[in-house]
């Protein structure tokens, strides 16, 4: 889903680029990995493999430890050798989630599950083999076109359901990928130069809310009545893995590269809806 409207801005801004999905590189196989940047030669690689699945990670923890955690760590070997940089895309789940104020960069982690521990490996991997060219940037509550979604679920949802039961109890930042996007192309560019120092950013939209919130403001923009979607809390849906109640991050590191932080979630779900709906229902 990233990697597709990644792909998309830097093909609009006419930048060579080259993306390697799966069946192209496998990402825990280091010579592999060594080969592709050999290859290609890239100025910056961008991570955007993950292993995703957040409940399985709780019982298949080594196998999403050699995706988040041993990949990163071989695609920052190979960086370190031709003198790329390398963004890592992270994830808010590296934090405990207990907070009550946005999380800033420098908070200490304290991942609750096996994903947010496998993750915070990656990041720390990428940070010590590259102190000066690794760039760590933590997204959360992902949603676009290109993939299966919470966004593009309560669409779906709204068609055929009389009423949703939504958690409100968990609060976040619903992030477009199409704005994360912007921000990893931006960075890369001002990594070349120097302009922005390494190091972590948090890629997440302004403003917080939470799974409900969120609902509501889609049947809101599907012209359907929000009082159909009523408040329920996480104990309603036990998961194998812990979901952060709080997971509302803090964007101060932007502004040391010049960059303004990605604008509100409501104006982002706005503008990105109509792709979002005919990509549902076409």
């Amino acid at each position: 889903m990233l990697g597709k409207d990644l792909l998309a801005r830097l093909a609009a801004d006419g930048e060579r680029s080259v993306g390697l999905a799966r069946g192209d590189l496998d990402i825990t196989d280091p010579e592999a990995v060594h080969e592709a940047v050999a290859e290609h030669r890239p100025d910056v690689v961008v991570n955007c493999a993950a292993w995703t699945a957040v409940d399985d990670a709780e019982t298949q923890e080594a196998e999403a430890l050699r995706i988040n955690g041993e990949g990163p760590r071989h695609l920052a070997a190979a960086c370190a050798k031709t003198g790329a940089r390398l963004l890592q895309v992270s994830t808010d789940y590296v934090f405990a989630g207990d907070g009550t104020s946005p999380y800033p960069e420098d908070a200490p982690t304290a991942p609750r599950s096996a994903y947010g521990r496998t993750k915070l490996a990656g990041e720390q991997a990428v940070l010590t083999a590259l102190p000066d060219a690794g760039y760590v940037v933590r997204t959360a509550w992902l949603y676009g076109a290109g993939g299966g979604n919470f966004v593009r679920t309560m669409i779906k949802l709204e068609g055929v359901k009389d009423t949703l039961d939504v958690v409100d109890d968990q609060r976040g930042q619903p992030t477009w990928t199409v704005d994360l996007a912007d921000r990893l192309v931006r960075l890369g560019h001002l990594a070349l130069t120097g302009a922005a120092p390494a190091g972590i950013y948090h890629g997440t939209s302004g403003g917080e809310t939470t799974w409900f919130g969120l609902t509501r403001e889609i049947f809101r923009l599907l012209g359907a009545d929000p009082e159909r979607v009523r408040p329920t809390t996480s104990a309603a849906y036990v998961r194998p893995a812990p979901r952060p109640a709080y997971s509302v991050l803090g964007h101060d590191r932007w502004a040391t590269a010049g960059i303004e932080p990605i604008r509100d979630w409501r104006e982002a779900l706005h503008e990105a809806f109509p792709a979002l709906l005919a990509a549902e229902r076409p």
